[in-house]
């Protein structure tokens, strides 16, 4: 099977979705608040209890949601991790194409009209 090139883009295929499993587990935990607090408290401690890996850990500390991505993350888990920085989906849609939040938002509401 042929998989298109997207310049600058990370698809998320069958190897993507393996390589980022325990990544997507963990974000996917943030829906319960109490999960949320365990990671604030300790980081670290909640992403080796997961089993993330040290492309993944980095990614974590560094706040580097591309880098996320590229380590296996999929959008719609790491969703819940951006929220816990305040972030929303459009800010990711932003990061992902290197616009800034509002043209982001213009482009998505051109696409719209």
């Amino acid at each position: 099977m042929c998989t298109p090139d997207i310049p600058g883009t990370t698809l998320f295929d069958g190897t993507q979705a393996r390589k980022g499993y325990a990544l997507n587990k963990m974000c996917y935990s943030f829906n319960a608040a109490e999960n949320r607090a365990e990671f604030h408290q300790d980081e670290d401690a909640y992403c080796e209890r997961y089993g993330l890996n040290a492309e993944q850990r980095r990614a974590i500390r560094e706040r580097d949601v591309l880098g996320l991505i590229a380590a296996g993350g999929n959008v719609y888990y790491l969703a819940k991790f951006a929220g816990i920085l305040g972030l929303d989906v459009q800010d990711l849609g932003a990061l992902q194409t290197g616009m800034t939040k509002d043209e982001f938002k213009a482009k998505l509401q051109a696409y719209a009209n």
